[in-house]
């Protein structure tokens, strides 16, 4: 008990010697402080990686950091919708196994940032992070350019008369999946550290997050995993632990409670992601419209990607200058939509996008059929493709909503310490969600084969039953809204509640 307490006495003598010391402090140093103050300020760095620097970079550092940001996801998410286009032209692969590949390529590049937060905050720091994430990710947009400019990095192109394909052999396959994961690598770099690089140079000096005391019984099968039980046998001489695989510390043992309490709303996330990776069947979809915008112009098939981008940008100024001001006009009080009720406005939307989605190709695969395309997979239907930016909206405006929320919430909820991993527990969902669309369209599409049937994924749109497809997801949303009222309600108050519910007594 003795070695115990010699760390703590040490600790109590050094603060007395500080205080003493900061007591004799000349009056003449006082009148000094401004202008010290105000030269520390013009000479602090631009940027600020390390907890211990007191300067920060402030808002200055925003257009770098979200600069390169944006970048970050022209190279992978800009990329993913039009990329079954190349994969079935060039790379004559069914609609099945490219959408697979698209898949699974998503998976990687949301798992990536999980990886690289774990670097980051444990060795590398969130600036040398971002750096090696950038440099990779040129690389492989530079070796994925070059896929399209050597012609034996892909298959010749199919014979015009016959229409037969070569098949892409095993080297060229692996020299796409190269590129496409280090564009995964290096997406993961940027993002795992840009987040919380961002909010480091807005905090001010000594601001940081206090861990929260659990109150549950399950708070407490973790608590025993700190608590010293023979002083002599667990801790060493300097007060550490002699077995750190048997004896955590308080904050190791709250930032893993933190990280459990967190699962079931995370997982919540995971349907609606789903549904937002169906923008290939949606590039295809596109591809099969009239996309002529006057008599000159034509809309890339690829292109229509972008309405879901434009609703997701369209969703923020929306919830802030139309849905707020009604919502406190009509409570006659300021409303202020927490983050969980966000989440689930962003499932409820996807929900719906869903819904849409399947009503809208109903209506172009009947007109297909009906104007005899049923056999020619590349025929244009008589249908504009601004029948699609419903659905893009709401799909957009939902994962914004969501994965804001998401965002917000995790980083208010744990501790300082683990904010890069906060900032990408959402891409991890993102990641999870890509390989259940995997398993589930896979499933779907031998499902829908057997008895020698047309698959509902079929490579011929017009043939295949994409409505039917839409429908199953849009099934599965309803339970999943249903489990995400049941995790909100269980996770109880959370940090930003109790904050709220403080502003509010104050403010009476």
């Amino acid at each position: 008990m003795v070695a115990g307490r010699e760390p703590r006495s040490k600790h109590l003598t050094h603060i007395i010697a500080v205080e003493e010391e900061e007591a004799e402090v000349p009056t003449c140093m006082m009148e000094n402080s401004a202008d010290d103050e105000q030269e520390s300020m013009i000479t602090k760095p631009l940027l600020d990686d390390h907890d211990g620097f007191s300067g920060k970079g402030g808002f200055r550092t925003m257009p770098f950091v979200l600069a390169n940001e944006a970048f970050a996801q022209v190279a992978s998410y800009g990329l993913q919708p039009s990329m079954i286009l190349y994969l079935t032209r060039e790379y004559h692969l069914n609609m099945a196994t490219g959408s697979n590949i698209i898949f699974l390529w998503s998976a990687a590049t949301n798992f990536m940032p999980l990886l690289g937060a774990i670097v980051a905050d444990s060795f590398l720091g969130r600036f040398r992070m971002i750096l090696f994430g950038c440099v990779i990710s040129l690389l492989g947009m530079a070796l994925l350019w070059l896929t399209s400019m050597i012609p034996q990095a892909k298959p010749p192109p199919c014979h015009e008369s016959n229409k037969n394909c070569s098949s892409a052999t095993s080297f060229q396959l692996f020299l796409l999946c190269s590129c496409l994961g280090l564009t995964s690598i290096g997406f993961g770099g940027i993002t795992s550290s840009s987040i919380a690089f961002g909010a480091d140079q807005l905090q001010k000096a000594g601001g940081h997050n206090n861990g929260r005391v659990l109150e549950s019984y399950f708070s407490w099968f973790l608590n025993k995993a700190c608590i010293i039980l023979d002083p002599e046998k667990d801790l060493t001489t300097d007060g550490t632990a002699a077995d750190p695989w048997s004896l955590c510390t308080v904050n190791q043992v709250e930032d893993l409670k933190s990280i459990l309490k967190v699962i079931p709303l995370w997982s919540t996330g995971m349907i609606m992601s789903v549904n937002n990776s169906q923008l290939s069947f949606s590039v295809l979809q596109a591809k099969f419209m009239n996309r002529k915008f006057g008599p000159n112009f034509e809309m890339p098939a690829g292109s229509c990607s972008m309405f879901a981008v434009v609703g997701a940008v369209l969703w923020i100024p929306f919830y802030l200058q139309i849905i707020l001001p009604v919502a406190s006009r009509i409570l006659g009080r300021p409303v202020h939509l927490s983050t969980r009720k966000r989440m689930g406005i962003g499932i409820a939307l996807s929900f719906v996008g869903m819904i849409v989605a399947a009503t809208v190709e109903v209506k172009r695969r009947s007109l297909a059929i009906r104007e005899g395309y049923s056999d020619d997979s590349d025929a244009v239907v008589d249908m504009s493709l601004l029948w699609l930016l419903p659905q893009s909206f709401l799909t957009g405006a939902g994962a914004t909503a969501n994965i804001v929320a998401q965002n917000e919430f995790y980083y208010s909820e744990f501790p300082r310490s683990m904010s890069s991993i906060s900032s990408t527990l959402s891409l991890l969902g993102m990641s999870a969600a890509n390989l259940v669309a995997s398993f589930l369209m896979n499933a779907i599409d031998e499902l829908s084969k057997l008895g020698g049937k047309e698959s509902w994924i079929s490579t011929n749109i017009n043939k295949g039953h994409y409505d039917y497809y839409y429908w199953v997801l849009a099934g599965l949303s309803v339970p999943n809204m249903i489990y995400f009222l049941i995790c909100s309600k269980a996770y109880g108050p959370g940090k930003e509640d109790k904050e709220e519910t403080t502003f509010h007594e104050q403010d009476d």
